[in-house]
């Protein structure tokens, strides 16, 4: 554990990297963040609202108030879901400090019994270790596989675990043999008749476990557009997952490899498919400033880092021909709508498509409860603004479109519950009866899809056409 810094005075966050008087100051406390807040929406409680949780900050800071469960309850609630930074006014940081005093947290009170074994297990030992990874991804398919999945779901055994996890379980995508990471070759070159420059994938973790055939779309499409696509084997977990956590010093470690692998080649971006992963991959410089060496690195790092759907419509790309004939609807994942304030791309690249019709979705940018593990953690109100979600979903649509895993997975558990008459999609909660005719886990998957495989498939179309 750091040691406190005594210099700080009377301030109930001792250690270093704590939330800055210059984030927390510029709250004016007007309340234009209310009313975006998924919490204060559910709960109406002022303290579990960004107002409220930047003036539980600032008493912290100021040591009006002890680091206790009264600042540290409200803090982990939030979603960090930045649907707050978009409304408010006076540019509060919201994400930052949130993220900022879970740090102070994560020290003044760490997890403990199994919170706090899990935490090391999987946020230290895991994640941050490609090859252990990968030996999670081959038993999670040995047991999709051997037929150990299909025994213990006739037993009954499953019924054991939580509801929450019954539901995770039940939808859990189908795990290939080989993640992109390890089957894409070094470099895939450009496919255009004009090499355009480098682009480097960043493959992820979540995304590569268990959606790595949209870890392939996202190479053969920007390869597709003219671009040869280096997959840097060195690469590792983005860190947000630990971000959230509190975990900032697991995290640097993560995000010094990042940016050293990275930034060896010497690419003119860095494309991510995942929005929680590219969120925190653009904010690499908050973890280093005061960090004199990694701080110009991780600038010049997160300069380059790019959503596919941002990128594509930066640079420009080719318009596909191939039709594909879908009604789908599209959801804003957070971190990509907030967080990164990509909003118009996804949908431009969505309407580029021949045959595919889109419906709007109301408030298609309010969380749907994933949030990182925020579904595992705290389940109760993820199932809340889940069933909010989907009573959004327009009826009629073929399949909703997003660009992060974990809303793929939420979503999908949505999908799952509907397909089994246990709850409504659409408006008056009525239901979709194809979905519960087709049913469960590969249906749910392919309700739910990522805006990169629909263009990979146009162009695929398009290449079968000619």
């Amino acid at each position: 554990m750091p040691e406190m810094d005594i210099a700080q005075g009377n301030t109930a966050f001792r250690w270093p990297d704590a939330p800055s008087e210059d984030k927390y100051s510029v709250c004016v406390h007007c309340g234009f963040c209310l009313e975006v807040c998924p919490t204060y929406q559910e709960l109406g409680n002022e303290n579990e609202s960004p107002r409220g949780r930047v003036y539980l900050i600032k008493a912290a800071a100021e040591g009006r108030l002890p680091l206790d469960e009264s600042v540290i309850n409200p803090v982990f609630n939030c979603l960090d879901c930045r649907a707050c930074e978009t409304a408010c006014p006076s540019g509060v940081q919201v994400g930052s400090l949130i993220e900022e005093a879970r740090g102070q947290a994560f020290h003044a009170a760490p997890a403990t019994g199994m919170t706090g074994a899990l935490q090391n297990v999987f946020l230290r030992e895991i994640f941050p270790h490609p090859s252990r990874l990968r030996t999670v991804a081959k038993l999670t398919r040995f047991y999709q596989k051997s037929g150990i999945r299909t025994v213990l779901k006739k037993s009954g055994a499953l019924r054991i675990l939580p509801k929450h996890l019954q539901e995770m379980e039940a939808i859990l995508p189908d795990v290939r043999a080989k993640s992109a990471l390890e089957s894409l070759p070094n470099t895939v070159p450009s496919m255009g008749p004009v090499t355009r420059g480098k682009t480097a994938m960043f493959t992820g973790c979540v995304m590569d476990v268990l959606f790595s055939d949209i870890n392939r779309a996202t190479v053969r499409v920007m390869a597709r557009n003219g671009f040869d696509v280096v997959t840097p084997k060195q690469q590792i977990c983005c860190g947000a997952l630990q971000i959230h956590a509190g975990d900032r010093d697991q995290a640097r470690k993560m995000a010094r490899q990042n940016i050293d692998t990275f930034l060896a080649t010497s690419a003119d971006a860095i494309v991510v498919n995942s929005a929680g992963c590219g969120a925190a991959m653009k904010e690499y410089a908050d973890l280093f400033h005061d960090d004199a060496q990694y701080l110009p690195k991780a600038r010049q790092f997160a300069s380059k880092v790019r959503d596919i759907s941002e990128w594509l419509v930066e640079v420009g790309y080719d318009a596909p021909r191939g039709r594909v004939e879908k009604t789908i609807t599209y959801h804003d994942a957070c971190h990509l709508r907030h967080a990164q304030q990509v909003q118009f791309q996804p949908r431009e690249l969505l309407r580029s498509i021949p045959g595919l019709k889109m419906v709007d979705m109301p408030d298609s940018d309010r969380c749907c409860g994933s949030a990182g593990i925020y579904n595992l953690t705290h389940p109760d109100m993820a199932n809340q603004l889940l069933e909010r979600k989907m009573a959004d979903i327009p009826d009629g649509i073929d399949a909703v479109v997003t660009g992060n895993p974990g809303c793929m997975m939420q979503i999908m558990v949505g999908m799952n519950r509907m397909a089994h008459g246990s709850g409504g999609v659409g408006s008056g909660g009525q239901g979709d009866a194809t979905l519960r005719q087709t049913g469960a886990r590969n249906d749910a998957r392919n309700r739910v899809l990522h805006t990169v495989e629909l263009l990979d498939l146009a162009y695929q179309k398009e290449a079968n056409r000619s």
